[in-house]
């Protein structure tokens, strides 16, 4: 029996797959379970209208990730905080406090688990912060840290 799995089943396939099962399988689990449904052909219309609808979100949502990558990339970011001398910061730049300096001079907002740095910035100057936007697009944010 063709069946569409709405669920990853294990040992059997991922969702949205079509596949040859056995009748009983199907009939006695899959289909009972809620875990699949008949393959036919109103229902494989249905499959590729959602992979349609789907696709296009995702090339939406890339085309807006790479368009504001390339707006937050183009300037450096000034973050204030407290330091002592010689630019030795007391603590340390948050990726929160990056989200929020960015939010404020693009007025975009920011993820702060999706920021990523390098080592933890506890000096004052210029470092380098990576933003992961969407499906392997990142940008690179200049962060300024100036101490007040």
């Amino acid at each position: 029996m063709k069946v569409i799995l709405k669920a990853d089943v294990g040992g059997v396939g991922k969702a949205g797959s079509i596949l040859d099962v056995a009748d009983g399988h199907a009939r006695n689990y899959l289909l009972p379970k809620g875990l699949a449904e008949e393959a036919t052909v109103g229902n494989l219309q249905q499959l590729e209208g959602r992979r349609a609808a789907k696709q296009k979100r995702d090339d939406k949502s890339l085309a807006e990730a790479k368009a504001l990558a390339s707006t937050i990339s183009g300037k450096p970011v000034v973050v204030r905080a407290k330091g002592g001398e010689h630019g030795k910061l007391f603590g340390a730049v948050t990726t929160t406090q990056i989200a929020d300096a960015v939010h404020a001079e693009f007025g975009v907002a920011l993820d702060r688990h999706k920021l990523e740095l390098a080592e933890p910035i506890k000096s004052a100057g210029d470092h380098i912060c990576v933003a992961k936007l969407a499906h392997g697009v990142s940008a690179k944010i200049a962060v300024r840290v100036v101490t007040s």
